[in-house]
C-alpha cells in the first residue's frame, strides 16, 4: 500500500470507523494532438501513474459524507439538496446532480479522496474526481453503466456545477487508460484503439510552469471561431472541404491568398497537427521514439508560431529542453498561454537535466517550476481490499 493510498484508507477509518471499498483514478496527459478536438481531428492521451484514491461506502442513510482530504475540507449533504456549492465541491455535486437527471438512484455514502494529483497542473484533476467517483458509484449501486456511458456522464457532470464546457477527452482517457498505451480517439465518432506506448530506456517529465495568463479563456474562444472562419471559406471552395480531417497543410497552403493571414495560421496548424497525429501512431507503432520525439517538438513550433497559444515562459522550457541530446522531444501541453511542457527524454539523464531545466527556469522569470516524472498506466480501477461490496 503506497503512502497516499495508506493515508487516504487511514482517514477514512478514523472517521467513519469502518473499511471502505478503495478506488484509483488517474490523471492524463496528451501526447499530441493539441487544440483538434474541436476541430474533427483525433488526440492522443494517456492516464498516468499519478492520481486519486478514493475511499468510498454507503452509509444507509440519505446523507453524503465526503473528505477532500488535501485540502482538508469537507462536503456534507443530503441526497434530496443537491445543489451547486462552490470550489471542488461541485466536482462531487455535478456528478450527483447528473445522475440524479438521469433517474440513478443517489443513496448516501461517506467518502474520502486525495493523492498526489496536483490542481492546475494540467493533469486533469477534475476529471479524475468526477470520473472516478462514476465509476465507484456505477459498482457500489450496480447501475450497469458502460464505461463509455460513464465517460460522457462524467463529461456532462463537468458541464453542470463547474460549468466548463470540456471535450471528452479528459475523461476517456481516465476510464480507457491502459498500461504502456496511449489511446487514439477520434473527437467525432468516439471510435478508440489503444497505441503501444512503450518507453524502454526513456522517461516522460511534465513541467508545471506555473504560469497561467488571464487571457486564456477569451483567447481559446477566439481560436475556436478563427478555425471555424477558415473551413467555411475552405468548404465553400470545394465540397469535400466540409472537415479539417479532409484537408491536407498543401490544400491550405494553395489557398492562401483567400485566406485572411490570421485564419489561414490557424488552418494550417489545425491540419498540420491532424496529419501529425497519425504520423505519431505510426512511429508509436515502429516503436520509433526518435521520430515521435521530433514530431512533438514540430507541435510546439506550431502551436508557438502558427496558433499563437504559447507565451514567453513555456517557449523557454521547451527552448532548453534542446540544449541536451538526451532529450528527444518537447511541447506544450494542453490548452496554452501556460501550463505545463511535456518532454520525453532518457532515463539516467532526466532527473540532472529537470534540475537543470527548472534553476534556470527560475533563474529567467523568478518562479518556481514543478516536475513530475510519469509513466502511461491503467484507468481507473478498483483496488482490492477486504470491503464487501453491496447492491443498493
Amino acid at each position: 500500500m503506497d503512502k497516499d493510498q495508506e493515508r487516504i484508507v487511514s482517514i477514512f477509518k478514523n472517521t467513519f470507523k469502518h473499511t471502505p471499498a478503495l478506488f484509483f483514478s488517474p490523471g492524463r496527459m496528451n501526447l499530441i494532438g493539441e487544440h483538434i478536438d474541436y476541430n474533427d481531428g483525433f488526440v492522443l492521451p494517456a492516464a498516468i501513474d499519478k492520481g486519486i484514491w478514493i475511499a468510498i461506502s454507503k452509509n444507509n442513510t440519505h446523507t453524503i459524507r465526503c473528505i477532500a482530504a488535501d485540502i482538508q475540507e469537507e462536503l456534507f449533504v443530503t441526497t434530496d439538496a443537491i445543489q451547486k456549492q462552490d470550489g471542488w465541491k461541485n466536482y462531487i455535486l455535478g456528478v450527483l446532480h447528473v445522475l440524479q437527471q438521469e433517474n440513478f438512484s443517489v443513496e448516501g455514502f461517506d467518502c474520502v479522496f486525495g493523492g498526489n494529483l496536483p490542481p492546475g497542473a494540467g493533469l486533469s484533476s477534475s476529471a479524475a474526481i468526477e470520473a472516478g467517483l462514476l465509476f465507484a458509484l456505477n459498482e457500489l449501486c450496480n447501475y450497469r453503466l458502460s464505461t463509455l456511458q460513464l465517460a460522457l456522464l462524467a463529461q456532462k457532470a463537468e458541464h453542470s456545477y463547474p460549468g466548463v464546457q470540456c471535450g471528452i477527452m479528459d475523461m476517456f482517457a481516465n476510464l480507457f487508460g491502459k498500461e504502456a498505451n496511449a489511446i487514439l480517439l477520434d473527437c467525432v465518432s468516439l471510435q478508440y484503439k489503444w497505441v503501444p506506448f512503450v518507453l524502454k530506456e526513456h522517461t516522460i517529465v511534465l513541467i508545471n510552469s506555473n504560469i497561467h495568463h488571464s487571457l486564456a479563456s477569451g483567447e481559446y474562444n477566439k481560436r475556436r471561431e478563427e478555425c471555424k472562419a477558415g473551413l467555411s471559406i475552405l468548404s465553400s471552395l470545394h465540397k469535400d472541404y466540409h472537415s479539417f480531417r479532409n484537408i491536407l497543410p498543401e490544400i491550405v497552403e494553395a489557398n492562401k491568398s483567400v485566406l485572411p493571414e490570421v485564419i489561414f495560421k490557424r488552418c494550417l496548424f489545425v491540419t498540420q497537427e491532424i496529419q501529425r497525429v497519425r504520423q505519431a501512431v505510426e512511429k508509436l507503432e515502429q516503436q520509433n521514439l526518435k521520430a515521435f520525439g521530433q514530431l512533438l517538438y514540430q507541435t510546439h513550433e506550431g502551436l508557438s508560431h502558427l496558433y499563437e497559444v504559447s507565451c514567453a515562459e513555456t517557449d523557454f522550457l521547451v527552448a532548453a529542453t534542446r540544449n541536451y541530446p538526451e532529450v528527444i522531444g518537447a511541447r506544450l501541453m494542453g490548452g496554452g498561454f501556460g501550463g505545463s511542457v511535456l518532454c520525453m527524454m532518457q532515463d539516467g539523464a532526466a532527473e540532472a537535466i529537470t534540475r537543470a531545466i527548472l534553476a534556470a527556469y527560475q533563474q529567467q522569470f523568478n518562479i518556481k517550476a514543478e516536475a513530475y516524472f510519469v509513466k502511461p498506466a491503467p484507468g481507473t480501477h478498483q483496488q482490492v481490499t477486504d470491503a464487501a461490496m453491496q447492491s443498493c
